[in-house]
């Protein structure tokens, strides 16, 4: 892991606009998304109602697009702003509910929150990196969600020690592999759709994501294997060039190189699928955006005019009017199999 975040390190690359100038400052073939989308990216019928609840993590990875850390204190969401997302949600047709972070689970209105989702007959994804249920005050999660049938979203880079701990610290692995088995016992990844345990595997390096089937099957034999782990299904990203893959891939000489890739891969089958269309996502503060990528950009879904929305002014009917922001970044989610939240596209 890093020592600390973008932010405490005091690194431009911390501020959005300037990861958008970084990026947009590259020369690439068919480098403006819009004019190689050709049309203007509008929403689908809502599904999915995605809180990032918070900077906050016991983690600093060095893939991490939020620029999450320790030490990222001030950014959580406060339980006023949590209800504000609750009296949202009550007026979509989303089904769905995915609380992402930071390390969600540190967010003292955490478990409020997924009590009111579930409440509500909502399903909800708890995207976690693990390590967290093996801290202190968190021992108690693999149980506590399986009794409120939380599907458990859990990155795992690789299913090999040396890739996983490359990207998010010596160490990372063995604790990883002793929560999958804590979540195990708890019922989860045997099947039971209640209990659905899913990994979220990323590139280590700088190409894309492969065959999300082919890879699925390799994890799950290995980790069997050599662990006695199951789980229920794999989905693949792609590392978006955003906060500290960006930091990595400038400091390490490869933005261009990655870039480049991503426009020349760029997938047209991937567009209708694109997590922007039946996603919204709701940042710590309650402002809105299409996207979590967009998010860590301070890519504000835009109302009437040019302003911002935010929660306190959700109206479902300007949202689904609305046409969803693209930037370069947006090629990272078009490339190959395309990438999601939900994993692959095509």
């Amino acid at each position: 892991m890093l020592p600390t975040s973008l932010l405490r390190r005091g690194s431009p690359l911390s501020g959005p606009q300037h990861q958008l100038a970084l990026l947009n400052s590259l020369i690439l073939p068919q480098g403006n998304f819009a004019e190689t989308l050709g049309q203007p990216l509008t929403p689908a019928r809502l599904e999915i109602f995605q809180i990032n609840i918070g900077k906050l993590c016991n983690m600093t990875c060095r893939h991490c697009h939020v620029d999450s850390a320790p030490d990222r204190l001030v950014e959580n969401m406060d339980r006023a702003t949590v209800d504000l997302c609750l009296e949202a949600l009550d007026q979509t047709t989303a089904h769905t509910v995915d609380i992402t972070g930071g390390a969600p689970e540190m967010n003292p209105n955490f478990r409020y929150l997924v009590d009111q989702c579930v409440q509500r007959g909502k399903q909800v994804i708890d995207r976690c990196n693990l390590t967290i249920l093996l801290a202190p005050h968190y021992e108690d999660l693999p149980e506590w969600f399986a009794a409120r049938g939380v599907e458990v979203v859990c990155s795992l880079p690789h299913y090999q020690e040396r890739e996983t701990d490359s990207q998010r610290g010596d160490g990372t692995y063995n604790k990883s592999i002793t929560a999958l088995q804590r979540l195990n016992s708890a019922g989860y990844g045997q099947g039971d759709p209640q209990r659905r345990l899913t990994l979220m595997a990323n590139p280590t390096g700088t190409g894309l994501s492969g065959s999300q089937a082919c890879m699925e099957k390799e994890w799950q034999a290995a980790l069997l294997n050599n662990y006695g782990v199951t789980f229920d299904r794999l989905i693949a990203l792609n590392n978006m060039p955003i906060s500290r893959h960006l930091e990595w891939l400038a400091q390490a000489g490869h933005l261009q190189q990655y870039m480049e890739l991503l426009v020349n891969r760029f997938n047209p089958a991937t567009v209708s699928g694109l997590m922007c269309r039946n996603t919204l996502s709701i940042s710590w503060d309650g402002r809105v955006f299409d996207c979590d990528f967009n998010q860590m950009l301070d890519l504000e879904t835009q109302g009437q005019g040019a302003e911002g929305l935010h929660l306190r002014d959700f109206n479902p009917r300007l949202l689904a009017d609305r046409q969803i922001r693209t930037d370069r970044h947006c090629f990272g989610c078009t490339a190959g199999s395309g990438s999601s939240c939900g994993g692959a596209i095509k």
